[in-house]
């Protein structure tokens, strides 16, 4: 080994300077990207338990989605960009849209795992919203920026979903009005058309035709009373009063006082226009009249007022007879209205089924429509920044030491490799041991190195050479590979995409 490295010394220390001195200089030349987070909070209320963290996961997803949609529109960045004062090198060169790429790559949203509910928040999780870049203080500013964006576009999102709910609830109870209007119109249209046979008038009803009843019992009893007035005033003025007594008939001082005794028992139940009272009047004025002649007629007077008297009488008895046939009429009437009340009841019933039913469904969209607001904002994911976006102090990239140590094992392996195909290529004999394990030949004497002045000025001026050539070598690689790293933020992120 000591043979090999005093030969190939020189080999290896320009491959290991080499190599060391380019990754030297691609480790101090690469410009430092900065990266900024800022941590956001969602919560929503009343979803215990893994099955709900499950599905808050999966809708949050989806809702980052949406809103990335939104926030890396290309205005959206744009704007950001013109802010900020982003990528300038591309936008100057007219490359706004591959600023725009690069600007969504450097956008980075991350969701975290759920965190365990806390005490009266209900399930929360969270995603970080980080922003990558040349300026540390820029870094932060636009991830500040980005996460506002979520923050504010999340509240929009929600307005305009309570306004959708808020609308289609509306739209739903003024539905369930209408309808319910409609049916109250039928339901008072069919009490209407129906009136007096509807089932809560029934009582009313019987006890109507009770009186009916009773009104034609007492019509019955007068048409009696006045046919018997009206006999006997026509027996009067035919003579036959006078053997009233002989028939067996009622002596007429007798009638005088019962009818007496019925006009004061009518004058309880009636009034004094009631027509049995005013014909019960008559007949006791016709009583009263003076009486009949020797030969047992009325006298001329009295005559007249007899016949006035019959005259009235008829005319009560035409009323009478009217009055019956109304009375008989309304009879009718009402006992078919009695007999409809069933069917008119199942009718009504059938309606107002369906009104209860629309009104409870009125009801019930009344009170969502009332609690929507606030339960959506009860239950609705919030979104809260938990940890703005810090100015970093050190680049995510590139990482300075791992290039260091990396480049020392290459440098230490390139070496060793430079070495060994050295000599394995170098067919020359450099000790006895090598000649003799190459031929059976036996060495009969080895004759030593002989080194002359001119040998060994020859050499010094060789090694100056070589020298001068690795460092000459040494300063092209470190000022190309500087000026090939110097703000080379590609070559960072490909170091950055193969270190993750």
């Amino acid at each position: 080994m000591a043979g090999v490295w005093g030969r190939r010394r020189t080999l290896a220390l320009a491959v290991f300077a080499t190599a060391l001195a380019g990754t030297l200089t691609l480790a101090a030349a690469l410009p430092g990207v900065y990266r900024a987070t800022a941590t956001v909070l969602v919560e929503r209320q009343d979803m215990p338990g893994a099955f709900a963290r499950a599905a808050i996961t999966g809708d949050l997803e989806a809702r980052l989605h949406r809103i990335g949609q939104e926030i890396l529109s290309r205005a959206r960045l744009a704007m950001l960009m013109d802010h900020f004062d982003l990528y300038p090198e591309l936008r100057s060169a007219g490359a706004l849209e591959a600023a725009v790429d690069r600007m969504r790559r450097d956008i980075q949203v991350e969701l975290k795992g759920v965190v365990e509910p806390v005490a009266g928040r209900g399930t929360t999780v969270a995603f970080t919203v980080s922003f990558r870049g040349r300026d540390p203080e820029a870094v932060a500013r636009v991830a500040n920026a980005v996460t506002s964006f979520y923050v504010e576009e999340n509240v929009k999102i929600r307005e305009r979903q309570a306004a959708d709910a808020a609308k289609t609830l509306n739209d739903q109870l003024e539905e369930a009005q209408q309808k319910l209007r409609d049916q109250e119109r039928r339901i008072n249209a069919f009490k209407w058309r129906h009136l007096g046979q509807l089932p809560e008038q029934v009582t009313s009803n019987l006890s109507t035709l009770t009186q009916l009843n009773t009104q034609l019992g007492i019509n019955n009893s007068s048409q009696t009373r006045v046919l018997e007035r009206r006999d006997a005033l026509s027996r009067r003025l035919d003579g036959g009063g006078t053997s009233a007594e002989a028939k067996g008939e009622e002596a007429p001082g007798a009638r005088l006082a019962r009818l007496k005794q019925d006009l004061i028992r009518m004058r309880k139940l009636f009034s004094d226009k009631y027509p049995d009272v005013v014909a019960l009047e008559a007949e006791i004025a016709a009583l009263e009249l003076p009486a009949a002649g020797a030969d047992g007629t009325p006298p001329e007077h009295t005559i007249a007022g007899i016949r006035k008297s019959l005259t009235d009488l008829d005319a009560e008895m035409s009323a009478l007879k009217d009055e019956e046939k109304r009375l008989r009429r309304d009879l009718v009437t009402y006992q078919r209205r009695i007999e409809a009340a069933p069917e008119r009841d199942l009718e009504l019933q059938e309606m107002s089924r369906d009104y209860r039913t629309t009104q409870e469904l009125y009801d019930t969209t009344l009170k969502r429509v009332q609690a929507e607001s606030m339960e959506r904002r009860r239950t609705g994911e919030e979104f809260r920044i938990l940890d703005p976006a810090v100015t970093p102090r050190q680049p995510v990239a590139p990482n300075r030491l791992r290039m260091v140590l990396v480049g020392l094992m290459l440098a230490l392996g390139g070496a060793t490799v430079a070495v060994v195909l050295a000599e394995h290529i170098d067919t020359s004999f450099h000790t006895l041991d090598d000649l003799r394990a190459f031929t059976k030949v036996p060495v009969l004497a080895s004759v030593p190195r002989i080194v002359r002045a001119t040998d060994t000025a020859r050499q010094a001026r060789q090694r100056w050479l070589a020298a001068a050539l690795i460092t000459l070598g040494l300063v092209l690689i470190v000022v190309v590979l500087h000026r090939l790293a110097a703000g080379n933020y590609f070559l960072v992120e490909a170091l950055l995409r193969g270190a993750s």
